[in-house]
């Protein structure tokens, strides 16, 4: 019996247009009210996630947010913290000062703050021969941050940072990214949570820990979780959860690790598989 969902937002929750269908937005309320519990498991920070919750009615029956591809989980209703593992500041500073050496700019947060090293400097494609978008406006705007720019990033980051994104082109990214890591592969985790994005954040953390951590206190097993998803920084969570859910719009290696592969984003993927393993069973 499935007890909780877990769902990625971008590529998986909202569609292109960046909202949710009324078909699965009807979908996920309905099983709140039998008794099912939503989590969303996003890259991004809680303040970001709360547009979403409202519009699900989470902020209505305990939702979860595992933010910051799991650095952070919270209630959204009650806004109790139940993990919370950043990276410290001397490594924060130390992969700020890093990064200097490559063709990609940071992003970090700080309150209601998003500060980068260039505010000027975001146009990048989406993806190979893919359209070009202003990354920085992006972000600063769909996360409801107010922008920025430190010229010294490495000075300025001398607090608890809960993740470092990076953006850059596509195919200088998948070129340099293992350079990117190097001196922190032993110390800190880091993925790919888009072709253009190569996030850092602290040992240890990724969705999976973050929900085994969580959940399994709260009292749910693992195979009574259904996981959504469609990046690189969802696997783990589609490997861990009952029932791991592969957009078709997914990365094939995240359809390979998936128990089945549902319907796009854009074709309310995540509704048909709840009426198939949720809703039909219960109606």
């Amino acid at each position: 019996m499935i007890r909780a969902i877990l769902l990625d937002i971008d590529g998986t929750l909202i569609n292109s247009q960046g909202v949710i269908t009324p078909k699965t937005r009807q979908a996920l309320k309905e099983v709140q009210k039998r008794g099912v519990r939503l989590a969303i498991a996003s890259g991004r920070a809680d303040r970001a996630l709360y547009k979403w919750a409202i519009d699900l009615e989470m902020d209505q029956h305990n939702g979860i947010f595992i933010c910051y591809n799991g650095a952070k989980v919270m209630d959204c209703q009650t806004k109790e913290v139940f993990f919370h593992q950043a990276i410290e500041p001397a490594k924060a500073q130390a992969v700020l000062r890093h990064v200097r050496s490559f063709d990609v700019h940071p992003i970090i947060i700080k309150d209601e703050y998003m500060y980068t090293d260039d505010v000027f400097a975001g146009m990048i494609h989406k993806g190979k021969d893919g359209p070009i978008f202003n990354v920085v406006e992006y972000e600063a705007r769909s996360n409801d941050f107010i922008l920025c720019e430190k010229r010294d990033m490495a000075a300025f980051a001398d607090y608890p940072v809960e993740k470092i994104l990076t953006y850059g082109e596509p195919e200088y990214l998948e070129t340099h990214w293992e350079e990117l890591r190097e001196p922190f592969k032993d110390t800190l985790a880091s993925m790919f949570t888009a072709p253009f994005y190569y996030e850092f954040t602290a040992k240890g953390v990724d969705k999976a820990k973050a929900i085994d951590t969580v959940f399994s206190r709260l009292g749910y097993a693992r195979e009574e979780l259904m996981a959504f998803g469609d990046a690189k920084n969802d696997l783990s969570m589609i490997r861990y959860a009952g029932i791991g859910v592969a957009m078709e719009n997914a990365v094939e290696e995240v359809k390979q690790a998936a128990d089945e592969v549902t319907l796009s984003n854009n074709e309310d993927g995540i509704a048909a598989s709840i009426y198939r393993h949720i809703l039909s069973s219960e109606a």
